[in-house]
């Protein structure tokens, strides 16, 4: 019987003996925002052995397609490339990991389950977790012989700009100062969506920055969500990126899949026409 697939968290102890096996491909996707070479030269001095390496900017992000914010989604097309030239089939495991928190990490997670591929999961605690733990490193880059991937889109899973005000619960992932509109250090212009919510992403961890039990994330998760439907929630953040992470949270906590607005924070206060909001949400 083949083992079972891994869906959204797996620990250095369970991934350490199947590193080399040629089913698996794990994807290292530390990136830094202020410093966008530093995790490449991360990867490049020490990673999991045989990991290939996914770069947020050039590979996770793509000029504007469905959407206008700092890390646009790429269109399928270009991410059925992208997972090929990675070495992802039909049939591959991918674990993928960054720094620690996981955010890049669940970016690409998001990517590949939205393009319909259900084998992959993040590697818990991250590069960080897995040094700490003593287990073997490489170095140098990893080149995997490519494969055919193919994409089953599921459109519904991604909201556009003009959809985000119909959102039943909408979800701003950003730390609670950013929410707020105290201070901006990346977008032009402080604040958040009227009408959003806030969860800052790094209270899906605990203090070892590993993910929370399922049963104590599904409680957070349901009062932030205030009786709306996890299913009915959308998600965003600066530039959709740890927006995955509280999507890959509700996973971890056997919730239905929300929904993600991609073009986040950095699309939206793009426009002056657009509203804006600033202090806690109302009530």
């Amino acid at each position: 019987m083949s083992e079972r697939a891994w869906t959204t968290l797996i620990g250095a102890d369970d991934l350490a003996p199947r590193i080399a096996d040629p089913a698996w491909v794990v994807v290292d996707t530390r990136f830094n925002l202020m410093d966008v070479g530093q995790g490449r030269a991360d990867y490049l001095a020490a990673h999991v052995p045989g990991a290939v390496y996914a770069h947020l900017d050039e590979d996770l992000s793509s000029a504007p397609v469905t959407d206008r914010g700092r890390h646009p989604l790429p269109a399928p097309e270009a991410l059925e490339a992208t997972f090929s030239r990675l070495g992802i089939g039909p049939g591959t495991q991918v674990i993928a990991y960054d720094g620690a928190e996981g955010a890049t990490a669940a970016r690409l997670w998001w990517m590949l389950r939205y393009m319909g591929h259900e084998s992959v999961a993040v590697l818990d605690g991250g590069w960080k977790a897995w040094s700490e733990a003593g287990l073997p490193a490489d170095a140098g880059e990893v080149k995997r012989e490519p494969a055919v991937f193919r994409g089953a889109v599921r459109r519904d899973w991604l909201v556009t700009v003009d959809a985000v005000p119909d959102a039943a619960r909408l979800v701003d992932a950003r730390d609670p100062g950013r929410y707020r509109g105290e201070h901006e250090p990346i977008d032009p212009v402080a604040g958040h969506v009227p009408g959003a919510v806030n969860r800052f992403f790094m209270r899906n961890l605990d203090e070892t920055r590993r993910f929370l039990a399922p049963g104590a994330l599904a409680d957070s998760f349901a009062e932030t969500f205030g009786g709306a439907a996890p299913q009915d929630t959308v998600h965003y953040c600066g530039s959709g990126v740890t927006a995955c992470h509280n999507l890959l949270a509700m996973a971890h906590a056997g919730m239905a899949p929300g929904r993600l607005y991609a073009g986040s924070w950095s699309e939206w206060c793009a426009d002056p026409a657009r509203a804006l909001a600033t202090g806690e949400a109302p009530g």
